[in-house]
């Protein structure tokens, strides 16, 4: 059997909308790729009997949409390659390597054997939720999160915008006794129940905002986790006080580096700034509750 690779050039701005848009197209899987040398781009897999020409035709007029509505598009040409079976797997699998995050986690697929002596294994399915340990913001979340849960760990914490759950599934590696992950995607609440489910103490819902509304009549959370967007955590900024316990943390990701400084004076009446870790250019927040 054969497959199509398609190649899409993004941006901060793109990447989500046009991920889900070649979800939208029948792709097999999604794989988002940047680094310090290399501009962004989005490798999707698609059944050979799709019609490469529509795959390229529809791609290129959304991504031209999208400028005409004013988001910063990348330069570059979409581009479609064919895959033989055991191409497209070793693709999709040499996407997502194991990788060491932090001091104490180690993050992998679940067909990756190997483990790393002295380190956690955080095993995440790559699938269509975001989140698997290689994106500048999920990683400087984990790094956050190994730095900030110590002896004792927090009894509970909340993670809104579960996606695969990995952040969730790390907290309980690194000793958190249960957490409740929040998403109105119900691809992201089906992956992160997948990964979730050697770790029975992580709890995803789809009902998201209708629990996150209801949070402030129960106990607030010792450690609270949102690997957003940074318009949502703006959005967010006055309901954060609210979910997280005087005294607590609150780690922030999804932050391009500029937008760092605008998150942090949202939340300056309840939150002081600990540290702040970029990583590719994606700001990650660690944040006191001051209660003020």
């Amino acid at each position: 059997m054969a497959f199509w690779q398609l190649t899409v050039p993004s941006s901060p701005e793109t990447s989500e909308g046009l991920t889900n848009f070649l979800w939208e197209q029948g792709a097999l899987g999604v794989v988002e790729e940047e680094g310090p040398a290399a501009p962004p781009r989005l490798r999707a897999f698609f059944p050979d009997s799709a019609s490469s020409t529509g795959l390229v035709r529809s791609t290129e007029s959304y991504v031209a949409g999208l400028g005409a509505l004013g988001f910063s598009t990348a330069r570059g040409d979409v581009e479609i390659t064919p895959l033989l079976e055991e191409a497209w797997a070793s693709a999709w699998q040499q996407s997502f390597p194991p990788r060491a995050v932090g001091r104490r986690l180690w993050v992998k697929p679940p067909w990756e054997m190997a483990e790393a002596a002295g380190r956690m294994s955080v095993v995440i399915e790559p699938g269509r939720a975001f989140g698997t340990g290689h994106h500048g913001s999920t990683e400087g979340c984990l790094e956050l999160l190994d730095r900030v849960v110590g002896d004792p760990p927090p009894p509970r914490a909340l993670d809104v915008g579960i996606g695969t759950g990995i952040l969730a599934v790390a907290a309980i590696k690194l000793g958190v006794a249960s957490v409740l992950g929040l998403d109105v995607d119900p691809d992201a609440v089906a992956a992160a129940r997948v990964n979730a489910r050697a770790t029975a103490a992580t709890h995803a819902s789809r009902s998201a905002w209708r629990v996150f509304e209801s949070l402030r009549d129960v106990a607030l959370f010792p450690l609270v986790l949102a690997n957003l967007l940074a318009h949502t955590h703006l959005a967010l900024s006055s309901r954060y006080e609210h979910v997280v316990a005087r005294g607590g943390a609150l780690i922030l990701g999804g932050i391009l580096e500029p937008e760092a400084a605008d998150v942090v004076a949202a939340l300056r009446a309840g939150f002081a700034l600990r540290e702040q870790l970029v990583i590719e250019g994606w700001s990650s927040l660690l944040l006191d509750a001051t209660g003020t």
